[in-house]
């Protein structure tokens, strides 16, 4: 009999305190999984899923698409096709944001909706880079504009790696599980970044005229990179009014200089360089910011490389 009740009080104390390991069990793994969900981690608590990734406009895109590859789910905020300076997002554009995992701007002010985008949306997780930030930036010299500094970086490719490393880090910070494949792709592209870079030089170096007429003064970072002369019919602002004594001074200026082009750009009208163009026997063609491409050119394959070679072959053309 006493043996009898001594083993059942000993079976009784054995349950009691398998049931407290369990219930400390449970609450361990209840603390684990509120981590993971208010940590920054995003595909690495689940390896099947992608990030979600948000651009601001085409050249962050291409950028972030060259780095992300297929472990990210990419969308660009702006359209294909449309000028960027003064495109504004929609309420669909923010609910779109409020489930992102990251969104990625140049900054430096070229998107001036993003300071009311950031505060506007609640979304604890969201992963952010202004992939500007820390670069040295060119001053505005424009005083009728609203910008302080000239957001144009990426058309400096070596200014468009270290862009690219910063969303590079913002990925690996997203998804620390993919970090190597993040590494690989940008350590790829930032090799063919180096490469543009001496094609640039190379080239440039070789051509007897320094100075570019153009339409936007979008390329001050690519003249300043490689010894060119920007005269800019319009600033900073794609869609601002020349006067009439600044076309008069242009057109004086591409007489005195002798030059045969004119540049403008797709996303803006070429009404003001053409007027100029007729005025002094030059040609007027395509140089690209590329601020913006449209849905045919990249579904015919166009990039940040193929263009900025396009350019490079149109400078050559020109500087002749």
């Amino acid at each position: 009999m006493v043996n009898s009740k001594t083993g059942t009080s000993k079976l009784g104390l054995v349950g009691l305190i398998l049931l407290l390991i369990s219930a400390l069990i449970l609450s361990g793994c209840g603390n684990a999984k509120v981590n993971t969900q208010n940590s920054n981690m995003g595909s690495s608590s689940d390896p099947g899923k992608k990030l979600t990734v948000y651009t601001s406009f085409y050249p962050m895109y291409d950028l972030t698409k060259k780095v992300g590859g297929d472990k990210i789910n990419l969308k660009n905020l702006i359209p294909a096709g449309t000028e960027p300076h003064d495109w504004e997002p929609t309420p669909g554009d923010m609910g779109n944001l409020e489930k992102a995992d990251v969104l990625i701007y140049n900054g430096a002010g070229m998107e001036t909706w993003i300071d009311k985008v950031l505060k506007s949306i609640d979304n604890e997780k969201l992963v952010t880079v202004e992939a500007s930030k820390g670069l040295k930036l060119l001053d505005n010299t424009d005083k009728n504009e609203n910008l302080t500094y000239d957001p144009h970086v990426w058309l400096n490719p070596m200014l468009a790696k270290q862009e690219m490393e910063a969303i590079k880090n913002a990925l690996v910070s997203a998804d620390p599980l993919n970090k190597e494949y993040y590494e690989k792709n940008y350590n790829d592209n930032a090799q063919k970044l180096d490469q543009l870079d001496q094609e640039y030089k190379k080239t440039i170096t070789e051509l007897s005229k320094k100075d570019i007429i153009v339409a936007h003064q979008a390329f001050s970072y690519l003249c300043s990179a490689y010894g060119l002369n920007q005269v800019a019919i319009e600033g900073l602002a794609a869609d601002s009014e020349p006067s009439p004594a600044r076309m008069a001074e242009i057109v004086n200026f591409v007489k005195e200089k002798q030059l045969k082009y004119i540049f403008f750009e797709e996303l803006v009208s070429p009404k003001v360089t053409q007027t100029i163009a007729q005025e002094t026997g030059a040609t007027a063609t395509v140089l690209n910011p590329l601020e913006g491409l449209s849905e045919a050119d990249q579904q015919a394959g166009k990039d940040y490389f193929s263009v900025m070679r396009d350019n490079l072959e149109v400078l050559k053309k020109a500087l002749q």
